[in-house]
């Protein structure tokens, strides 16, 4: 049974009175709805901004390039815990690094990342 007559049967089981799926949007949306591999990595992607000292973490690199040690004394933290934050957002390519010396220092990826908290800055705060 498809998605879409599992919909029809509970529509037709009483969810709905009154039964019309508009076949021309339904068609629509599905031309363009991302592959499911695309919308669980989208999902995983949302996850990693679901964590507060994350969120700062990105927020002081927004600002800056920093090392472990300055992001720790920043945010009043332990070194082991920003660097454990940092392994995460490395790995969703959320941050990326540089070293100098035996120094690593710690940057946004790109720009996206910036525009992602901006404009989740802008919709909590409207």
């Amino acid at each position: 049974m498809t998605d879409r007559e599992k919909i029809e049967k509970e529509v037709e089981e009483g969810v709905c009175e009154f039964m019309h799926v508009h076949e021309d949007i339904v068609e629509k949306v599905e031309g363009v709805l991302p592959q499911e591999q695309e919308l669980v990595d989208l999902s995983e992607f949302f996850k990693v901004f679901g964590d507060s000292t994350r969120i700062k973490i990105l927020y002081v690199l927004s600002q800056s390039e920093m090392c472990v040690c300055d992001i720790a004394t920043l945010l009043q933290m332990g070194q082991s815990a920003i660097s454990h934050q940092l392994r995460i957002l490395k790995q969703m390519r959320l941050v990326k690094f540089r070293r100098e010396g035996k120094t690593v220092f710690y940057s946004l990826s790109d720009s996206h990342i910036q525009t992602i908290l901006d404009q989740g800055m802008e919709h909590i705060n409207e």
